[in-house]
């Protein structure tokens, strides 16, 4: 006998979305372990989607076919790269740029321009002589280009040599010659220096190789090793040695005024004259005569000559001076006189034999007869000489001319506003003083400094910009842009919480509604004594199991019979649960 199930009762378990159901309920910390997963899932796909991979430059300034080139073999290694600078570099991952130059580099990738000395590595057996030559050639053009091209203004590089060939006749040598083509990358230019760099490097790799036989040329056929500049005797070291120079005085002059002025109210400007060439003399000079007691003597030589005896003849010549001397006769003598000449000096007197004092004398009664005498001396001094050795380097500074201007300075005046007001004689004294000793001021070398005072002209340009609001900011407005979006996310999760996640997690984890107690028959309570109660209820368990029993049984008839009817009582319920 079948009974009709009661209208809320549940079918039996099969196949369907019942026994989904109730596992759910069975484990009621599975949809909560299912929701956390899913939101934690979201939010590490927004980070990894949100920040991404940091890419950095793999290569750049290569040619189309090796970029081509490039770009395949990045393709079939499955590394995600990216375009900058119009095309000019190609990026990939950070972590993955090592690598992948490796890798690249192991395909002969980017490909040089030319070929070098590897041609030497693979040398025939029975190659000739010319043939070794011109692989020599091209080996070397090769490694002169691929030197030039690692200059970062230099895309590509062609290097021709004209090597003749050796001579043993003086007379029928010829000197070699080359030329250097020049591709230069777009936007960049080279200076003479760098052109003068590339000569001597190409003029030093060549034997007999003068660097006023090569010529350097850039792809659009302008001449840039022209000698017009060694012509006239620059160089472009001097040049720029001489505005460094200048450079330096004015940013000593500057230094020096802008605390006193500020920053923007002085100008300064310096023309130096600047002596490049190289002097050397040689000064010998002799000083005037010294004393000869304080001067020393360099050699000494003195002689002397006397001559004693009779006296030599003499008088008029003639009859009468040579006939013989007359026969002496003895004068008649007598007492001479105290003082008379050959009388000896009384005892006692001074001068007189025995005497203290007195200079012994030899006194003889002959006659003295005449007698001369001579001394010659010559001495010898020093030469005071003095020799100097002067050799003066290039770079000295021959004289500076200095021209400095001053703003006017900023006064409050009595109704408040600000004027401009010319400075003191006294403030522009101090600040030509200052001006002086920042530029080491000679008078000697003939320096000139001028200063000036005058008030500024403001252009448009130069005028305070009016103060943007904080929203028209554009750092502002990025600012938000990245702020509105982390918050749209935020929002977007909270609404996937509380409209999706929430009530499916209420539904599914909700208790299930606890079962009407059965009402026992009236003469089964009125006949039931108090003893019997726990038979009773063991009774009323059965029956209410079997009932349950017969109500799965039908729920599965009828499921069977009629499916969609009871998936329009599963939907009733749905809609009652909501």
């Amino acid at each position: 006998m079948s009974t009709a199930a009661p209208a809320g009762a549940l079918p039996p378990a099969g196949d369907g979305p019942l026994p989904l159901l109730e596992r759910l309920r069975a484990q009621p910390r599975l949809p909560l372990i299912i929701g956390g997963a899913a939101v934690v899932a979201a939010v590490a796909a927004f980070m990894l989607w949100s920040r991404g991979p940091e890419y950095k430059v793999l290569y750049t300034n290569v040619s189309d076919r090796d970029g081509g080139a490039i770009i395949a073999s990045l393709q079939q290694m499955n590394v995600p790269y990216k375009f900058a600078e119009g095309g000019g570099a190609i990026l990939i991952a950070g972590d993955k740029v090592a690598e992948t130059r490796l890798k690249l580099a192991a395909q002969g990738l980017p490909k040089a321009g030319g070929v070098g000395f590897e041609l030497m590595d693979n040398q025939k057996f029975g190659t000739s002589q010319f043939a070794e030559q011109v692989n020599y050639q091209r080996g070397l053009e090769g490694e002169l280009a691929r030197s030039i091209e690692s200059i970062g203004a230099i895309e590509s590089a062609r290097v021709h040599l004209a090597l003749p060939k050796p001579s043993l006749f003086v007379r029928e040598q010829k000197k070699p010659s080359a030329s250097v083509v020049l591709a230069l990358a777009r936007g960049r230019s080279i200076d003479e220096g760098q052109v003068s760099a590339i000569v001597h490097m190409v003029s030093s790799s060549v034997p007999d190789l003068d660097a006023k036989s090569v010529t350097v040329v850039d792809q659009r056929g302008n001449l840039l090793s022209s000698a017009r500049g060694a012509d006239r005797g620059l160089d472009v070291s001097q040049l720029k040695y001489a505005q460094e120079i200048e450079q330096g005085y004015i940013r000593r002059i500057e230094a020096i005024l802008q605390p006193i002025v500020g920053a923007n109210n002085v100008r300064a400007q310096v023309a130096a004259d600047i002596d490049f060439s190289v002097v050397e003399h040689t000064d010998e000079k002799y000083k005037p005569n010294q004393d000869p007691t304080q001067a020393a003597i360099r050699s000494q030589q003195s002689s002397e000559s006397a001559q004693h005896g009779g006296g030599q003849p003499g008088g008029v010549p003639g009859a009468l001076s040579n006939q013989p001397p007359v026969n002496p006769t003895a004068p008649i003598t007598g007492p001479r006189a105290p003082n008379a000449p050959g009388t000896p000096p009384a005892p006692g007197t001074p001068g007189a034999p025995g005497t203290p004092g007195a200079a012994t004398a030899s006194t003889s009664s002959a006659p003295t007869g005449p007698s001369s005498s001579r001394k010659d001396t010559t001495t010898n001094y020093e030469l005071d000489r003095t020799i100097r050795h002067v050799q003066q380097a290039a770079g000295g500074v021959k004289r500076l001319s200095v021209a400095v201007v001053v703003n006017n300075r900023d006064a409050v005046d009595a109704a408040g506003k600000t004027a401009s007001r010319a400075l003191t004689p006294a403030e522009l004294e101090q600040i030509r003083n200052l001006a002086k000793e920042a530029m080491g001021f000679s008078q000697e070398r003939g320096d000139s400094l001028n200063v000036v005072n005058s008030a500024f002209a403001r252009d448009a340009d130069s005028a305070p910009a009016p103060e943007v609001p904080f929203w028209r900011d554009r750092e502002n407005i990025e600012l938000a842009k990245i702020a509105g979006q982390y918050l749209l996310y935020a929002l977007l999760a909270l609404f996937a919480w509380f409209a999706v996640l929430r009530p499916l997690m209420r539904k599914h984890l909700a208790p299930p509604p606890a079962p009407a107690a059965p009402e026992a028959p009236a003469f089964v309570a009125a006949e039931a004594p108090d003893e019997n109660a726990a038979s009773a209820q063991e009774s009323l368990r059965e029956r209410e199991a079997s009932r349950r029993k017969a109500d799965m049984e039908y729920a599965h008839q009828t499921a069977d019979k009629d499916p969609k009817v009871v998936a329009a009582l599963i939907q009733h319920w749905m809609n009652n649960d909501e």
